[in-house]
């Protein structure tokens, strides 16, 4: 075990041997931290919450009551092997939250990028990653493999289908079931996913050009109604464009994938 001498553990905090605390790190009462367990400096982990498996935090990310972080897959496959979960810098994770580690048969690793807030009750399955700034809402839910990009909020009482894809910046409606591919950007919404349009309070939060903009609506509307298959048309996009955010839509669509796309209505 390594304590650093500057971090505050609670007396009724249980730290087992093997733990690597770092400085300025919290750990309020009842909480568990496990043997495996890796806590940045300015970690903190509330009273009630249990970081276990082999699991690394980053650097002031905040873990609320009953959150469960590093718990072994719900995967029946799952037979006890060796499995991480790495989780960024400054991330809210909030109340009732659970993280699962990976398996070895999806790589072995769970990802969550620096940060994100996890709201209550918000699940994230063995072996997804998660990009930056991604916001789950209440009771999201990300199953296994999926790829989750920057800048991306899910809905709350949302589930993302296993090994879908959803693009940076795109949004996600509440009570939402997403089953394909999201594009970058994308708007969904609708009990059975579909998209509806372009984020774009998103893009134009984050600042982007409305030359930008406007390109990327101009590629969406090609891509729903233009000549040839929705792949045909991603081609002609990628082969056209000179705007640097329909080239990561394009690449997003052309990549290879498990899964088919939620495609414009």
């Amino acid at each position: 075990m390594s304590i650093d001498p500057g971090a505050h553990i609670h007396p009724m905090a249980v730290v087992e041997p093997g733990a690597i605390v770092g400085a300025g790190c919290e750990i309020g009462p009842f909480a568990v931290i496990g043997p495996e367990v890796t806590l940045a400096p300015g970690v903190v982990v509330k009273s009630h919450a249990v970081v276990t498996g082999w699991t690394e935090v980053g650097e002031g990310t905040v873990i609320y009551p009953f959150a469960c972080v590093g718990e072994v897959p719900q995967d029946l496959k799952f037979k006890g092997e060796r499995t991480r979960l790495i989780v960024g810098a400054r991330c809210k994770i909030r109340e009732g939250a659970t993280l699962n580690t990976g398996t070895a048969g999806g790589g072995g690793i769970t990802r969550v990028g620096d940060d994100c807030l996890l709201m209550t009750g918000a699940h994230v399955g063995h072996d997804a990653s998660l990009g930056n700034r991604v916001i789950l809402a209440n009771q999201a839910a990300i199953a296994g493999h999926c790829q989750i990009g920057d800048d991306v909020i899910v809905g709350g009482l949302s589930g993302v289908h296993q090994w879908v894809r959803v693009g940076r910046g795109a949004i996600i409606g509440a009570v939402t079931m997403v089953t394909n591919d999201v594009l970058p950007h994308g708007l969904v919404q609708g009990p059975r996913g579909v998209l509806d349009g372009l984020n774009l309070v998103g893009l134009k939060r984050r600042g982007v050009e409305r030359s930008e903009i406007t390109a990327l609506r101009a590629a969406y509307q090609m891509l729903a109604q233009g000549e040839g298959s929705f792949l045909d048309r991603a081609r002609r996009l990628a082969d056209e464009t000179d705007s640097a955010h329909v080239q990561e839509m394009t690449e997003f669509i052309l990549s290879a994938s498990d899964r088919s796309f939620l495609t414009p209505k």
